[in-house]
């Protein structure tokens, strides 16, 4: 019990942080080639799909003009920069314990800041206000989380089993997922392998189970609202990155083929 408690303050801000999670249907990328006749909506639109014209969704032109160029450079220099500083404390928490979940949560963060930096334009982003808003919601809800509360010694047991689980999930998810990363429901591309052919969202999901984790290590009222709140978010997300995707003939055929959202046989 005390090993695991005392994981918990480094942890507050890097164990329960969430990150995008944009699966995309279709790897093979074959509606890409189709109907090249009905290129008539936006500029910069995917043109080889019929893909009509929403109001919250904007597709960016191709060339992108100078000040789309800088404002998603900027987007990515502060993400990767706030990735940067929680990669700092989860640093800081390994060399303190030299524990497994430490190292873990070290490659997790370092990933995000690559990710940042080297990810692909989107085809297609969202631009509602409650899409940023649970996005940012379920990125940084976890910093609310304390370890104050009841520490109980099945409860920091089976929560660090979780908080591990997650951790290898998330890892496996962001490798899969490359350079498709994301911060708002956005179209970067389509991803089936790995764990995104058994559910649609892999990364909410293992942020569900280290969350969960923590809560179980330091159950309290307060963090089981934030936990409430961060997963609220996190679905919230997967509606709305699903949402932005309905018009895709590809992505309607991933969810043929992959059943279930972030639970297998729940969700």
């Amino acid at each position: 019990m005390r090993t695991c408690f005392h994981q918990t303050p480094r942890r507050e801000q890097a164990a329960a942080r969430s990150g995008p999670d944009l699966a995309r249907a279709g790897s093979d990328r074959s509606h890409n080639h189709q109907n090249p006749a009905k290129a008539t909506f936006l500029p910069g639109a995917d043109n080889t799909v019929h893909r009509p014209p929403v109001s919250h969704i904007h597709r960016g032109a191709t060339p992108r003009s100078g000040l789309d160029r800088l404002i998603r450079i900027a987007a990515n220099l502060t993400g990767a920069a706030g990735a940067a500083f929680f990669a700092r404390a989860s640093v800081l928490f390994y060399l303190h314990t030299h524990r497994l979940i430490g190292g873990l949560f070290v490659l997790e963060q370092a990933w995000f800041v690559v990710a940042f930096l080297a990810r692909r334009p989107q085809r297609a982003i969202s631009r509602r206000l409650s899409s940023w808003l649970v996005a940012f919601g379920g990125t940084f809800a976890g910093v609310l989380f304390r370890p104050d509360g009841i520490h109980l010694a099945w409860g920091v047991a089976a929560g660090f089993g979780l908080q591990l689980a997650g951790l290898v999930i998330c890892i496996v998810s962001l490798v899969a997922l490359g350079r498709s990363f994301g911060f708002v429901a956005a179209d970067r591309g389509v991803k089936t392998r790995g764990p995104y052919a058994m559910v649609r969202h892999p990364v909410y999901a293992s942020y569900l189970l280290i969350q969960s984790g923590y809560v179980m290590q330091a159950m309290s009222l307060r963090n089981i609202v934030v936990f409430a709140a961060a997963t609220g978010c996190n679905i919230c997300r997967a509606l709305a990155e699903e949402r932005l995707l309905a018009g895709s003939p590809a992505y309607r055929a991933y969810q043929g083929r992959v059943r279930w959202g972030m639970i297998p046989y729940l969700w």
